[in-house]
């Protein structure tokens, strides 16, 4: 792994489901289109395909994960994350903050060492540490799909609580796609075969999040190792087992019924893996306002 100084820097499935009114969904495979993330810190811009090492001394504060798609800052001492940004596409009339920020609390630890980076393509993955304390961070630079998630991981094998609040124009809400009471579709069989016709789990209670000005804009935490303990309209906050993670997944992959992720405690994989073959619920656009949750 190539360690970078100051000096050593870079210069500066579509499936449209059968329920009226719901948004045609751009294909998984085509949202990471021409993807590709960036590092930029006070002395300079970290960019290409490659595996490299930050300085510490050059983090500052924090420090901006830029892409084609997605944008956000990365606090320096605790891998925290503000400001999580789509930006404007042909999918997205207004760049929109999903996110204002994702803060994991350490309870007191800190990261200290250099910051560890891969980048390849539209997928990033940036690691630090500290004593008694390592943060991961996986993030795709793509439009849909499973576009990030946060691993914290503790000498002393306790929990992180991970709070997320929303960007300024956006909410959770109860998808009343997926009931009370549940659509009729049928279970598959066991072990399959998996079609859009039947759902691989018995359909429950779905909280996503959306915006009242972009019917193509929706998403949904996913927790791996983790429980919910605190939800409103604007905020979320969720018990991270060590080793595990919390994920963000957007568009298609958000309403859909796929079976939960596998409890995962050491390297787990922030990608889609379902490419269309479960059902797509969608959800209603605008959101009425007796499913949104309250307070925000």
């Amino acid at each position: 792994m190539r360690k970078l100084t100051a000096k050593h820097y870079l210069g500066i499935g579509l499936f449209l489901w059968a329920l009226s009114g719901l948004p045609a969904w751009a294909a998984k495979e085509d949202g990471c289109s021409g993807g590709a993330f960036s590092i930029i810190t006070s002395r300079g811009i970290l960019t290409g395909n490659q595996n490299a090492t930050l300085s510490k001394d050059s983090l500052g504060a924090k420090f901006t994960v830029q892409g084609r798609f997605i944008k956000f800052d990365v606090v320096s001492a605790s891998f925290g994350v503000q400001n999580y940004t789509f930006l404007f596409s042909s999918t997205n009339p207004q760049p929109i903050v999903a996110f204002a920020s994702k803060t994991p609390l350490l309870q007191g630890l800190t990261l200290t060492s250099d910051v560890s980076v891969s980048i390849k393509d539209e997928s990033l993955v940036i690691q630090r540490t500290g004593a008694g304390i390592s943060m991961q961070i996986q993030a795709n630079d793509c439009s849909t799909g499973g576009l990030f998630q946060m691993e914290p991981e503790r000498g002393d094998g306790q929990p992180t609580d991970i709070v997320h609040v929303l960007g300024p124009d956006v909410f959770y809400f109860n998808n009343p796609n997926f009931g009370p009471p549940p659509p009729p579709l049928p279970l598959c069989p066991a072990g399959g075969p998996f079609t859009p016709s039947c759902t691989p789990v018995p359909i429950t209670p779905r909280v996503n999040f959306a915006t009242d000005f972009s019917k193509t804009f929706v998403g949904r935490d996913s927790p791996q190792s983790a429980t919910k303990i605190a939800q409103t309209g604007a905020s979320s906050t969720w018990r991270v087992s060590s080793g595990g993670r919390m994920g963000g997944v957007f568009g298609e992959d958000s309403v859909e019924v796929a079976p939960p992720a596998v409890p995962c405690t050491s390297h787990c994989q922030a990608q889609d893996q379902v490419r269309g073959k479960f059902p797509v619920l969608g959800f209603p656009f605008p959101v009425p306002a007796a499913d949104k949750i309250t307070p925000r």
